[in-house]
């Protein structure tokens, strides 16, 4: 072998050992640790960074960089990454955040942190730890622990997960969870924390979770804390260990879609709030058979399962406990004003305004990426096959134990108005419209998504099935048809916190006039050009 040859042997060695190294260090697989948590906060994005807030190359790269440091800091292979997302903008604590804003509202609006238990610092400690972030606008708080333990056999509730025809008639009260004092026990930390020890008894006091979680005592997130009991490390005896973050949620109306999305919305808001470098698993602390619904649970995080499909004790690592979908902006905004307007990411980079968000987009976004569909559509396709009109129906279908399988109709001859739009649509000259029957009850979820995300125009009486609209392409328009016995502000504020144009046809009864849905529809689509 020349010297030539042997000189470019040794640097393909070279190189070959350098790729093995960084593959070896891209894969390494760690504990986590709430110090290594508190490192990972550190290192967030600085609202100051206008890469984040484009989706292009820039973006991409800052986001995987980021990706690939938090995999190194916490080695969970099991998880789901977190997607890129147009609309995303950062969730730092800023306690500067205005209360009552729109940041407040929709986003980390969490500003008050409360260190209630703290570990034992350096490696081995095996101390728990506990804290909560308090949203004083929502009145509402995300709490978090390590080193917690679930007792399943101490918590009162069916088991959950049958199918809904195996437990007809079953009550709501068997499907809500009742905790026994220590339900879940935690690990005594270092006692740096506010309550300092209390070894043997309740983790937080009654004055503790009237002020920062709820006053009502049948509240399940308040009664799941108040069940934690502290215990020497050493008396933390477990069956199971997860070492992966874990969501901790209770759902009420967990079968009718406007509620379980303020669960999604909970849920994601509670993952960035505490600022999870991956997508964590999700158990329901509940006893509610299944629904359609948990198709886009899966499909959002990492896993799904219910608390008592657990045998003996399961210890977590790191447990959420994500607030109810009550206390939320989505549903506290049917009462109060939120008077936040949607806009995109882009212009809130570029000029930051607190009565406006992207965080609903954002969200948006989150879910048709959970199911595979691009993010970087900003607008419905419209090619040779036309603009699609969506009319999203309402079906007899059977969506929980205590259900006859015959929802109230809110439009009486909707039929006939889905029939004659049909027949306008067919003889409309100008382009093509195709309109889609959103049959949605006997539709898997993710065909559900990717109706409305390629819809132009979304129709419908009101109904849970709109809810969807938090999906839909910012170009979308929303033609709502309300009946005089359900004038909800649902849709419309939805519409105005994501920026989207919103028609309504107010009825004097339950029964539209045919030309009039027709000459607003032909209205909508002679302004998307058609």
């Amino acid at each position: 072998m020349n010297g030539r040859s042997y000189n470019l042997l040794k640097v393909v060695v070279a190189l070959f050992f350098l790729n093995t190294l960084s593959l070896y260090l891209y894969f390494r697989p760690s504990s986590p640790t709430p110090q290594q948590h508190d490192a990972a906060s550190s290192s967030r994005i600085r609202k100051d960074d206008p890469a984040v807030f484009f989706p292009d190359l820039t973006e991409q790269l800052q986001q995987q960089q980021q990706q690939q440091q938090r995999r190194r800091d916490g080695g969970f292979d099991s998880l789901k990454r977190w997607p890129i997302l147009p609309s995303y903008l950062p969730w730092s604590l800023n306690p500067s955040v205005r209360p009552h804003s729109c940041e407040a509202f929709f986003g980390n609006g969490f500003t008050r942190r409360l260190d209630l238990l703290s570990a034992v610092d350096g490696e081995g400690g095996g101390g728990g730890w506990f804290r909560c972030f308090r949203s004083e606008t929502l009145e509402s708080s995300v709490c978090e622990g390590g080193q917690l333990r679930m007792s399943p056999e101490r918590i009162g509730m069916a088991a959950g997960g049958e199918r809904v025809e195996d437990v007809m008639g079953r009550s709501e009260e068997e499907e809500m969870p009742v905790f026994e004092d220590g339900a879940f026990q935690i690990a005594e930390g270092g006692g740096g924390g506010e309550l300092g020890f209390r070894r043997g008894k309740s983790l937080v006091s009654d004055e503790f979770l009237d002020n920062y979680v709820d006053r009502g005592r049948r509240h399940p997130i308040r009664n799941l804390i108040g069940s934690i009991r502290v215990v020497k490390p050493g008396e933390l005896q477990c069956d199971q260990w997860i070492e992966e973050p874990t969501l901790l949620i209770t759902r009420y109306e967990y079968a009718n879609l406007f509620h379980t999305v303020t669960d999604w919305y909970n849920a994601y808001v509670s993952s960035r709030v505490t600022e999870l470098p991956f997508r964590p698993h999700v158990i329901f602390v509940d006893g509610h058979c299944t629904s359609p619904m948990e198709e886009t649970w899966k499909a959002l995080f990492s896993s799904v399962a219910y608390a008592k499909s657990f045998q003996g004790s399961v210890c977590f690592r790191h447990a959420i406990m994500s607030p109810l979908g009550y206390e939320n902006a989505m549903f506290k905004g049917l009462s109060q004003p939120i008077n936040c307007e949607g806009t995109s990411a882009h212009d809130l980079w570029r000029n930051p305004d607190d009565s406006k968000t992207a965080r609903l987009s954002e969200f948006g976004e989150m879910i048709r990426s959970a199911f595979g569909f691009s993010v970087n559509r900003h607008h419905p396709e419209k090619g040779v096959s036309g603009h699609n009109v969506l009319f999203v129906r309402r079906e007899d279908y059977l969506a929980h134990p205590r259900h006859s399988g015959k929802p109230e109709s809110r439009l009486s001859n909707e039929q006939e108005v889905f029939d004659a739009l049909k027949s306008w649509a067919s003889s409309h000259l100008k382009c093509k419209v195709n309109l889609v029957n959103g049959l949605f009850a006997h539709m898997p979820m993710k065909d559900q998504v990717q109706a409305i995300q390629d819809a132009s125009v979304i129709i419908g009486a009101h109904g849970a099935g709109l809810t969807h609209i938090v999906s839909a392409m910012p170009k979308t328009v929303i033609l709502e048809i309300i009946s005089s016995q359900y004038r909800r502000p649902h849709f419309e504020r939805i519409s105005k916190w994501k920026g989207l144009k919103y028609h309504a046809i107010n009825l004097a009864g339950s029964r539209a006039d045919l030309p009039v849905v027709i000459n607003e529809l032909s209205s909508i689509l002679k302004s998307l050009g058609c």
